[in-house]
C-alpha cells in the first residue's frame, strides 16, 4: 500500500482548468483513494484500478490518471514522490484486465445493489453490498465506469432498523443513516447488510477444521448439524439456538464462543482440544472430574507448580492447560469445596436492563421509557455485551472495558426509568441504560466500574461515587508531561489517584479557583499550594466531568458546610461581603441599618448562589448598602442559623447570665460545640462588626447600634425584645476574650484599615462631590509638558473633551485636519480612537494604570473617508493572519503562532473560516461585542507591521467573559481598510445607544465627525456622517 498528501485536480476529457485540493492519497491492489485528510477513515472518491487506462506525468510535478471516461490529474510536492507514485500505479495496473464497464469479473460483484438516500445529503446514492463491503457511488453510471465516493467496511458495522423506510448502518467514525425506497425494500436492505457484518466476522478457517471430526459436525445439545459455537470450557459444540440457551445459563458455567466471528479466542491449542475431544482419553477425564466438581484454582502443594494450570504447562500437556485455563473462573460445587479460592481477575455479570440508542453528545433532555429498548446485557472476560433478548447468541453491541472511560451514574428518576447510569467511550459515544429495580442497578454499575478501573485505583470502587473514569492531567511542577488519573466525584469531593501516586482527596468547594482554559479543553483547579490541570482527551466525556465538578463546586444546599468556602472555612459569600465592606464601606454612615434596593440585592443573592466564587464586587458598580444587605439575607435565610437550630436557645439564654467571667465561659463553651464552619464564621463575623463599631465616629453604627441589626438576623427571630441584640452585643464587647484573640493581631488590623481609609479620602480629593472625575489628558504625545487636568463629568462625550483640550491650548483647527480623542495602553501597545459620542468616564473607570488618554490628529482619515464613500458593499471580506491570546495552563504564558484565515466582516458578526472555501465558520463574534485597536505587541512577533487587536467582551451578567487575539495584514491599505470598515459598522450600532446630542462648538465634532477650519464645511460634515456614520481614527505610527 502507498499513501501520501497529494494535490488532486479533477478533469473532464475537454481538460477544463479546476483548481488543486489537496487530499490525502491512498493505493492498494483494488483503488486509489483520496481523503479530505490522513485522519479520515472515509474517502472522498475511489477509483478502481481496474478501469484504469493510462498512467503518465504531465508537467512539473503533476500525474495522470485516467480512465475510458474520465481523467484525474494529481500534483506531488516533489519530482521524486511524482515518479514514485507514477511507477506503481503503472506497476498496479500492468496486466490487469482493463474494464471499460462493471460486468463478470469486475473487482465489486454485487450481493445487493440499488438506490438509498443518505440523510444531510438529501440525495439518493447508488449503494452496492458486496462481500462485506458496502460501496457508495453518485449514481449507477458512476458504478459502471468504477469511480466511486467511499466503501464501508462491515467488520466494524452495526445495522439497526428503524420505523417505515429508515434504517442506520452505525460504525465508530460514523452513522450512515439511510432511507429504503419502500418498507419492504429496507427490509432486504437490512437483511444483506446484516449479512455482509456476519461476512466481515466470519473465520471459516477454524469451523472447517473443527467440522472436520465428524463428532463435531452436529450440536451436542440438539443435534443439529454444522453448528457454529462452542463452549469453550465445556469443550462442546452448539447450535445457535442451544448458544442461547447456553449463554443464559451464565459465563460462570457455559463460555459460549462463535466458531467464525471470535477469532482471538481460537488459538491453536482450543481447535486442537476439540477436534480430538473423543479420541484424547486424558481429556476427557479431566472434564469429567471438572463436572464431578474438582477444583481448577487448588493448590498442589508442589513448590516448583503451585496450580494444576503450571503443572500441565510443565509436564508439556498444552491440551490440558487450555482446557483448565479456560475453567479458572467455573463456578464448582459437589463434596470439594474451594478452600483457597482467589478472587477473579475478571467481573461477570449478567442481566436484563434497558437502553436507549448510542448518541454523540450529551444526554441533556429527559429520556421517556418509550425510548428505552429491554436489552440481555453481560459482561465477561472483560466486554459488556448486549443482546435482543437472552435467547440470542449474537449480540447487538460490545464494549470492551478497555474502552470505558468513564461511568456516570444519574439521580434518581432523571428518565424514565427511575435508575439509570451512562457509558462513554473512547470513540466518543454515550451509552445509557435504566432499570426500576435499585439493587440491579447498584450492581451492574459496582461490576462495570470494577471491570475498568485499575488496581492501582481499587480505592475508588468503596465510594458511592457520582461519576468515576480516566483522565489526562499535569501538577506540580512537571507541566510538561500528563500522566493518567483516576478520579471519582463524591458529592463535593473529588477522589483521584495519579500514576505511581497516592489517593488525595480535593475539596472543590475550598478552591480558590476553578476554570476552563483553552477553548474548553483544560480544566483548572486551583487550591491552596497546588494546581492541577485536567485536560480533556475527549470532547463528550470531559463536558461532563467539567459540568459535574462545576456544580459539586458550587453552593449545595441552604446550610453553613454546604457553600462555598475559603481555605479557614469561612463561606466565600461571607468572605467576599466582609472583604467589600471593609474596603469601601466602614466610612459609610449607617452601614448595615440602611436599606438597599431591593431588586439589585436579589440578584447579587442569587449571582452568589450559583457561583460566589467567581462574582468580584467592584466600587461604582456595586453599592455598599446592597452588599450589606445580601450579607444580612444570607444569615437570616441560612438554614439550621449560624448558632445551630440545637444550640440556639441555649445562646439566647446565656445572655442573661450577671456574672460577666461566667458568661465568658458558657460562651465559649457553645463556641466550641459549633461545627467547623460555623465557628470560622462566627468569628470572622464578629471580628468585622467590632472593626465596624470601633470607627462609630464615622459610621455611626456603635455597639448597641449593631446589635439591634444583627441580633434578629443572625438568630432568626421576629426582633421584638432584645435578647438575641443582647446576646450579640456581648460577642462583639468580650470578642478579645471569647475568642482568645491576641491584642497584637488586633491592633495590627485596625491600623491596616486605618490606612485604607486614609487612602480613600486622598483618592477622593480627585472626585468632586457633584460625580465629576479629575483626569489627565495629553496632548499629541505623552509628556509633562502635555499635561492637561481636565474635569470629567459623567456625561462628558469624547468629542467635548477633545474641544477642552483644543480650547485651553488655543490651537486653531485648519482646514482638512481630523482631531480624536484617544485610548492608549503602552502595555499592550495599541491604541484606538473613541467614538465621537462614546462617554470618557466609563473608559477611565476601565482603565490599568498603563494606559491613558491622547488628543491627537487623525492623518489617515481623508484616506479612510474617500475609501469608505466609494464602497458599494458595506461588508469586507479577505484574507488576514491570526493568533489568539491563549494562556498555558493558566501560567499567563502565550502560545500559538499566526495562521492564515479567512475573515467575512458584515454589519452583524464577523466570521472566521479554516479556508476560503469553508462552509462553516470556525469562530462567529457579534461586531457589537468587538473592540478594535491599531496595533499589536512586539513580543508576539507578529509576521508584518500591520495589524490590529481585537478585544471581546461578552455582556452576560452571570459571567462576563473577556478574550484577545490580534489580525496581521499583508500590507498598510490592506490593515486601513480593515479598520474603516470595523469602525463604519460599529459606530452605527454605538449611535443607536447615545442619547445625548453634541453640542454645536465651533470646533465641530471629533473622531468620526471631522473638524474643519470652516463651519459650513463641518456642519455639511455633520450632515453626510448622519447618513453613514464612521469611527475611524489612527496613529501615526501605525500608518508609517
Amino acid at each position: 500500500m502507498m499513501m501520501c498528501f497529494l494535490n488532486v485536480c479533477l478533469c473532464v476529457l475537454t481538460h477544463r482548468a479546476l483548481y488543486y485540493q489537496r487530499r490525502w492519497v491512498k493505493l492498494d491492489v483494488d483503488y486509489l483513494r483520496y481523503f479530505e485528510n490522513d485522519k479520515d477513515i472515509y474517502s472522498k472518491g475511489i477509483i478502481s484500478t481496474a478501469f484504469i487506462t493510462n498512467v503518465t506525468g504531465v508537467g512539473e510535478l503533476k500525474f495522470e490518471v485516467a480512465t475510458n471516461n474520465r481523467t484525474f490529474i494529481f500534483r506531488a510536492e516533489s519530482e521524486a514522490e511524482r515518479n514514485n507514485w507514477v511507477t506503481v500505479l503503472q506497476d498496479c495496473t500492468r496486466g490487469r484486465h482493463r474494464h471499460s464497464t462493471v460486468g463478470p469479473g469486475s473487482p465489486v460483484t454485487p450481493d445487493y445493489q440499488g438506490y438509498l438516500e443518505l440523510k444531510g445529503l438529501r440525495s439518493k446514492l447508488y449503494t452496492v453490498v458486496a462481500s462485506d463491503k458496502v460501496f457508495l457511488y453518485k449514481n449507477i453510471d458512476d458504478y459502471r465506469i468504477g469511480v466511486g465516493i467511499t466503501s464501508i467496511e462491515m467488520n466494524v458495522g452495526n445495522v439497526k432498523d428503524s420505523d417505515r423506510r429508515n434504517f442506520d448502518l452505525t460504525t465508530p467514525y460514523r452513522i450512515f443513516s439511510f432511507i429504503a425506497e419502500s418498507e419492504q425494500l429496507r427490509e432486504q436492505w437490512v437483511d444483506v447488510m446484516r449479512n455482509a457484518i456476519g461476512e466481515a466476522l466470519s473465520n471459516s478457517e477454524v469451523a472447517d477444521r473443527i467440522w472436520a471430526e465428524p463428532s463435531n459436525s452436529f450440536c451436542a445439545d440438539c443435534g443439529a448439524p454444522k453448528p457454529e459455537w462452542a463452549s469453550i470450557n465445556l469443550c462442546v459444540v452448539l447450535c445457535k439456538r442451544c448458544a442461547g440457551e447456553h449463554r443464559g445459563l451464565g459465563p460462570s458455567i457455559s463460555k459460549v464462543r462463535s466458531l467464525k466471528m471470535d477469532r482471538k479466542v481460537w488459538t491453536e491449542e482450543l481447535i486442537q482440544a476439540l477436534c480430538i475431544n473423543v479420541q484424547c482419553s486424558d481429556v476427557l477425564e479431566t472434564l469429567s472430574l471438572i463436572f464431578c466438581g474438582a477444583d481448577v484454582n487448588c493448590i498442589t502443594d508442589m513448590a516448583s507448580w503451585p496450580s494444576p494450570l503450571s503443572l500441565a504447562s510443565a509436564h508439556s500437556q498444552p491440551l490440558q492447560a487450555e482446557l483448565i485455563s479456560h475453567n479458572l473462573n467455573t463456578e464448582v460445587g459437589g463434596a470439594m469445596q474451594a478452600i483457597h479460592y482467589s478472587a477473579p481477575t475478571c467481573v461477570s455479570h449478567n442481566g436484563f436492563l434497558f437502553k436507549t440508542a448510542s448518541m454523540a453528545r450529551a444526554v441533556n433532555e429527559r429520556k421517556a421509557r418509550e425510548e428505552f429498548s429491554r436489552r440481555w446485557c453481560t459482561l465477561n472476560d472483560g466486554t459488556f455485551s448486549y443482546y435482543e433478548s437472552d435467547k440470542n447468541s449474537n449480540p447487538n453491541g460490545t464494549l470492551k472495558a478497555s474502552e470505558i472511560v468513564c461511568l456516570t451514574v444519574d439521580v434518581t428518576e432523571k428518565h424514565g426509568y427511575d435508575n439509570t447510569f451512562e457509558l462513554y467511550s473512547e470513540s466518543e459515544r454515550l451509552y445509557l441504560f435504566g432499570t426500576d429495580d435499585p439493587d440491579s442497578h447498584k450492581e451492574w454499575v459496582k461490576s462495570i466500574a470494577k471491570s475498568f478501573i485499575p488496581a492501582s485505583a481499587e480505592p475508588l470502587l468503596r465510594l458511592s461515587f457520582e461519576r468515576i473514569g480516566r483522565l489526562k492531567c499535569k501538577d506540580g511542577l512537571n507541566l510538561q508531561m500528563s500522566k493518567v488519573g483516576w478520579f471519582a466525584l463524591v458529592g463535593s469531593t473529588l477522589h483521584a489517584y495519579l500514576e505511581d501516586g497516592q489517593g488525595e482527596e480535593i475539596h472543590l468547594r475550598k478552591l480558590n479557583e476553578l476554570s476552563i482554559q483553552q477553548d474548553n479543553e483544560v480544566l483548572v483547579l486551583v487550591e491552596r499550594g497546588r494546581t492541577l490541570y485536567i485536560e480533556g482527551e475527549r470532547k463528550l466525556d470531559f463536558a461532563g466531568w467539567c459540568a459535574a465538578i462545576q456544580t459539586a463546586a458550587g453552593s449545595g444546599g441552604d446550610t453553613l458546610s454546604q457553600q462555598q468556602l475559603t481555605e479557614t472555612d469561612i463561606p466565600v459569600i461571607v468572605h467576599i461581603c466582609i472583604g467589600y465592606i471593609t474596603q469601601c464601606g466602614l466610612t459609610s454612615e449607617g452601614i448595615y441599618r440602611k436599606s438597599g434596593v431591593n431588586s439589585r440585592v436579589a440578584a447579587l443573592c442569587e449571582r452568589f448562589r450559583r457561583d460566589a466564587r467567581s462574582l468580584r464586587l467592584r466600587e461604582g458598580e456595586h453599592q455598599v448598602d446592597d452588599v450589606s444587605n445580601v450579607l444580612k439575607r444570607f444569615f437570616r435565610e441560612l438554614e439550621e442559623g449560624l448558632f445551630t437550630s440545637e444550640d440556639s436557645s441555649t445562646w439566647l439564654s446565656t445572655a442573661a447570665i450577671q456574672d460577666e467571667s461566667m458568661k465568658i465561659s458558657q460562651y465559649q463553651l457553645l463556641f466550641n460545640r459549633l461545627p467547623l464552619v460555623n465557628k470560622a464564621t462566627l468569628q470572622a463575623l464578629i471580628n468585622h462588626l467590632y472593626c465596624v463599631q470601633r470607627f462609630s465616629e464615622l459610621n455611626q453604627m456603635n455597639l448597641h447600634n449593631l446589635a439591634i441589626v444583627f441580633g434578629p438576623t443572625l438568630f432568626q427571630t421576629d426582633g421584638k425584645d432584645f435578647t438575641a441584640g443582647r446576646a450579640i452585643e456581648d460577642l462583639i464587647q468580650h470578642y478579645t476574650l471569647i475568642f482568645e484573640v491576641e491584642e497584637q493581631q488586633l491592633k495590627k488590623q485596625l491600623e491596616e484599615i486605618t490606612v485604607i481609609i486614609q487612602v480613600r479620602e486622598k483618592l477622593n480629593t480627585n472626585t468632586e462631590p457633584g460625580g465629576h472625575f479629575i483626569c489627565t489628558v495629553y496632548l499629541e504625545e505623552k509628556k509633562n509638558t502635555a499635561e492637561q487636568h481636565v474635569k470629567i463629568p459623567g456625561a462628558m462625550t469624547a468629542a467635548e473633551l477633545t474641544c477642552e483640550v483644543l480650547d485651553r491650548r488655543n490651537i486653531p483647527v485648519q482646514d482638512k485636519e481630523y482631531w480624536s480623542c484617544w485610548e492608549v495602553s503602552n502595555k499592550e501597545e495599541m491604541e484606538r480612537p473613541l467614538h465621537y459620542q462614546e462617554r470618557v468616564l466609563p473608559i477611565l473607570h476601565s482603565f490599568g494604570t498603563d494606559s491613558h488618554l491622547l488628543i491627537k490628529k487623525h492623518l489617515e482619515m481623508e484616506t479612510m473617508i474617500v475609501y469608505l464613500t466609494s464602497k458599494v458593499d458595506p461588508s469586507k471580506h479577505g484574507m488576514m493572519k491570526f493568533r489568539e491570546e491563549r494562556s498555558i495552563l493558566g501560567l499567563g504564558l502565550t502560545s500559538g503562532s499566526f495562521h492564515d484565515r479567512y475573515f467575512i466582516l458584515n454589519s452583524s458578526s464577523l466570521r472566521m473560516y479554516k479556508e476560503v472555501r469553508s462552509n462553516r465558520p470556525e469562530r462567529d463574534w457579534p461586531v457589537i461585542t468587538l473592540k478594535v485597536y491599531l496595533g499589536i505587541k512586539k513580543k508576539l512577533r507578529p509576521p508584518t507591521c500591520w495589524g490590529l487587536t481585537v478585544v471581546y467582551e461578552s455582556k452576560k451578567q452571570e459571567r462576563p467573559e473577556k478574550q484577545q487575539w490580534y489580525l496581521c495584514c499583508d500590507t498598510q491599505s490592506e490593515m486601513r481598510e480593515w479598520f474603516a470598515t470595523f469602525l463604519s459598522i460599529q459606530d452605527g450600532l454605538q449611535q443607536t445607544r447615545v442619547s445625548r446630542v453634541l453640542p454645536d462648538t465651533r470646533h465641530g465634532n471629533v473622531s468620526l465627525i471631522p473638524l474643519r477650519g470652516s463651519e459650513n464645511e463641518m456642519r455639511n460634515s455633520v450632515a453626510a456622517f448622519s447618513q453613514d456614520p464612521l469611527a475611524v481614527s489612527e496613529h501615526t505610527n501605525h500608518w508609517d
